[in-house]
């Protein structure tokens, strides 16, 4: 009896998908059906709204609602020099050569609300190299973006963070890096300074510009495979000669349309370079 209801379920998905691409040029059509499948019941559940036809009905007709339902499709799993041991990986491994730059560019795609890209900021400060870099933090989620646009945290946050920064081998404290308000950290101006935040959906646009490193983590994991190839190869022609790729430890290049363009520099933190073709 299940069949044709999950039937009738995964074409009232796919109408919604494609209504949401037709009508505002968002395309989550790629998406893992599974992670998709997971977002939409706990829209369903948060938003009052019936049935999927509702939601499809709604987001046609009314944008704000549209608004409210894509927050949803990016999910913000992030914190402050989060995985300390890729951080130890990127000053060991990554840093030396960022230092060959004069000037060198960092982007983190889906960056969510920034704690990564400030602490990207505080390790190249660290290193010496902040004032010759510049960082791009990019989400489709513009409330995180604000967040990390206003670089304000709470306190229990930094808290963790601090644990964090000490264990990825932070020279100094974090409480170095931003000055308690209230009940919340505000991060140093001269981060911000180094940093831009702004929209950018990996399903649809382009590279803005030639990169040193790229960093994206628990991205791809909600990408079915040609869509997370479709990324890859974005990541690739935006890389300079040379440059890295940080994935994280949930993610791989193996098997995928790219391997052969990249050398591995950290299995575990899954660091590749790309290769220099001669």
């Amino acid at each position: 009896m299940n069949e044709p209801r999950d039937a009738a379920e995964q074409i009232e998905i796919s109408l919604l998908l494609e209504a949401i691409f037709q009508r505002y040029g968002y395309d989550f059509r790629d998406y893992a059906r599974a992670s998709v499948e997971r977002r939409l019941a706990q829209f369903l559940q948060e938003s009052g709204c019936h049935s999927l036809g509702e939601v499809t009905s709604r987001v046609l007709r009314e944008p704000a609602f549209f608004h409210h339902l894509l927050p949803y499709f990016s999910v913000c799993v992030t914190s402050l020099f989060r995985d300390p041991f890729i951080y130890e990986a990127l000053r060991d491994k990554v840093a030396p050569v960022l230092r060959t730059w004069p000037y060198f560019k960092v982007w983190h795609a889906g960056c969510a609300t920034g704690e990564e890209v400030y602490s990207m900021a505080i390790l190249l400060r660290e290193e010496g190299l902040l004032e010759r870099a510049m960082l791009y933090g990019t989400d489709i989620n513009q409330a995180a973006l604000e967040t990390g646009k206003a670089g304000v945290y709470s306190l229990d946050i930094l808290r963790k963070g601090s644990q964090n920064y000490l264990k990825a081998g932070g020279k100094g404290s974090l409480a170095d890096y931003y000055r308690a308000a209230y009940d919340a950290g505000v991060m140093n101006a001269s981060l911000g300074t180094r940093i831009t935040f702004a929209r950018h959906n990996l399903a649809m646009d382009k590279s803005f510009g030639e990169m040193q490193l790229i960093v994206c983590r628990n991205v791809l994991i909600y990408f079915n495979q040609d869509l997370q190839d479709l990324v890859l190869k974005l990541f690739l022609e935006s890389l300079d000669h040379g440059g890295f790729l940080c994935l994280g430890d949930k993610e791989t290049l193996a098997f995928s349309a790219v391997a052969d363009d990249f050398l591995p520099v950290d299995e575990r933190a899954r660091i590749y370079k790309k290769r220099v073709r001669r």
